[in-house]
Formats: structure tokens, C-alpha cells, sequence
């Protein structure tokens, strides 16, 4: 028994990929309330809400944490949704993931290690640590 996936399975997750790269959240939304498992990954362990928050699209990460995505998941690097979005300065989806009870100490690099390395000084204002 193989684990594959067939050819039409993989382009519809690259699509749901797509969309949250592209903050498509009405269209999104719509497939995770179908039965899209809200916290798919790719083969790198992103999220739709880490390539969402990546991406700079507050409303999409707003709508996945509304369906209950995980916002302490990492990625296989250990990256974190709050750290994606304090990497873009994207504050209204950073206060969408701190009030979701997202940990700005949380994942490798954490969302505040993340500010402290790149000198994003209003990111550590807002996760409170400046």
C-alpha cells in the first residue's frame, strides 16, 4: 500500500496553498467549512495560517484561527504563524494571532527573536517586550 497521492489530489492542495499565499480568505474559508482540514501542511510543514500570515493577509489569518487553526504549529524549521507575521510587520495579523493566544516566545526563531534579529522595533512593542 502506498501513501501517494494521486495527480488531481496534490494540484487541489496546491490550490488551497495558493489561496492562502493570496489572502483569497472568502474562498478559502468557504472549502475549510466543506471539510478542508484546516491545519494541512505541505511538504515543508507549513500551515495555511503560517503561509497566510507569511504572505501578509490579516483577513485570512483571521478567518483560519476563526475555523480553529493551530496557531503554535511550526513548520519543519520550527517557524511559527506570530514569527511569519512579525517577519512581514503585518500588525493586524500579528494582534489576530497574540489574541488568539498565540506565544510570541514560541517556535525557533520566536516571533520575538525574530524581531530582535531584524530591529523591528514596533513588532516588539506590540508582543510587549519593548
Amino acid at each position: 500500500m502506498t501513501d501517494a497521492l494521486d495527480d488531481e489530489t496534490l494540484a487541489f492542495a496546491h490550490r488551497m496553498f495558493d489561496l492562502a499565499r493570496g489572502g483569497a480568505s472568502a474562498e478559502l474559508a468557504a472549502q475549510v467549512d466543506a471539510g478542508l482540514p484546516v491545519n494541512l501542511t505541505n511538504s515543508k510543514g507549513d500551515t495555511l495560517l503560517i503561509l497566510a500570515a507569511y504572505h501578509a493577509h490579516p483577513e485570512t489569518v483571521a478567518a483560519l484561527l476563526a475555523r480553529g487553526a493551530d496557531h503554535a504549529r511550526a513548520n519543519d524549521r520550527g517557524q511559527t504563524a506570530l514569527a511569519a507575521a512579525v517577519f512581514r510587520s503585518c500588525d493586524e495579523a500579528v494582534r489576530a494571532l497574540l489574541d488568539a493566544g498565540a506565544d510570541p516566545d514560541h517556535g525557533s526563531p520566536s516571533a520575538v527573536e525574530t524581531a530582535r534579529f531584524f530591529d523591528l522595533g514596533p513588532m516588539l512593542t506590540l508582543l510587549g517586550r519593548e
